[in-house]
């Protein structure tokens, strides 16, 4: 996703890399750079606590000690891992326990390969969550088997842009964007736009180009996508996206190419995109059973684009080969 601008006002932008992707921070009515400095400082801090893609943080040091102790964390590194696991058990996709399926095959990564479905079912045995054992009276977390892994990157992005927010709320900061490679969170209303709307460009799915095929009007809040072509493995001319079903250990399969939520918190939106996506569409009474979302764009892989909560006067279809179902 990105950001259309119309026309110029007072602002101040960087671009910075971490949790594995390009982060852009920008701040309207405001001057002083080192805010956007600080800002990254606080991703790093978060980024050290979650990452499962370097040896050492401190989720790893829980995972390093799967099936010999728990492992006592910090209160933040607790608090998102209960969140997890709670979704978890709501089992709608959403699997906290599936970094060991994640790992083995790696994609967005230049080791990414297709497994073999014996190295999928060994796995598949390691990745139940519901065996995870947290301690509240510790703040620790129990792996009982060795092998077993917990990966919070369905979710941890989501956590950092709100608490990137609360920073800037610290600061009284107005108006600005936090995009962290794609999570959108949108703070107050845009002041470069007559509308006072966010223009937000939601990109094609189905290429690996920037270009948007929608672009959406929107007010304060969060814009978060899932989608098949962020990160895929292609072997013998089959795409493998990374979206992967802890139920059969492979990609999840269905027809739709990308799932965008608008919703108060990111985390709300990771965690709903995530929950659309397993469920291949738009679900029943979902709006009014969740109130901390807004609606939901759908785009299909023959090109329908489909809107929950949303009226199609926000929307704009940029590329006329999508039109709406």
């Amino acid at each position: 996703m990105k950001i259309l601008e119309k026309k110029s006002t007072l602002k101040i932008s960087k671009t910075y890399r971490a949790l594995g992707t390009v982060i852009s921070l920008t701040i309207y009515g405001h001057q002083d750079e080192e805010l956007l400095d600080k800002t990254y400082q606080l991703i790093k801090y978060y980024e050290q606590l979650f990452t499962v893609n370097r040896d050492q943080s401190e989720l790893m040091a829980v995972n390093h000690k799967a099936g010999i102790e728990p492992v006592q964390v910090s209160g933040v590194v607790y608090g998102l891992t209960k969140i997890a696991l709670e979704k978890s058990k709501e089992a709608f996709g959403f699997n906290a326990a599936i970094g060991p399926l994640v790992k083995l095959w790696h994609i967005g990564f230049s080791d990414a390969k297709l497994p073999t479905q014996a190295e999928i079912d060994e796995k598949l045995k390691v990745i139940n969550p519901d065996r995870i054992i947290l301690r509240d009276d510790e703040f620790s977390i129990f792996l009982p088997e060795k092998g077993m892994e917990i990966d919070l990157g369905a979710i941890a992005k989501g956590y950092i842009a709100d608490r990137i927010k609360d920073f800037w709320d610290a600061y009284g900061i107005s108006s600005g964007i936090i995009n962290l490679g794609g999570n959108l969170l949108l703070v107050g209303e845009a002041p470069h736009q007559t509308d006072k709307k966010w223009h937000i460009g939601i990109r094609n799915p189905l290429t690996n180009d920037k270009k948007p095929v929608l672009q959406l009007l929107s007010g304060e809040g969060s814009v978060v996508t899932s989608g098949i072509s962020e990160r895929y493995l292609k072997v013998n001319d089959k795409i493998y996206h990374h979206i992967i079903d802890s139920k059969t250990g492979y990609p999840h399969h269905n027809q739709l190419a990308s799932v965008t939520v608008l919703s108060q918190k990111s985390i709300d939106g990771e965690i709903e995109t995530t929950r659309l996506f397993f469920a291949d569409g738009p679900i029943e009474n979902w709006l009014t059973e969740n109130p901390e979302v807004y609606g939901a764009i759908f785009i299909s892989k023959d090109k329908k684009i489909k809107a929950v909560g949303i009226p199609q006067s926000q929307i704009y279809v940029a590329d006329q080969s999508f039109e709406f179902e």
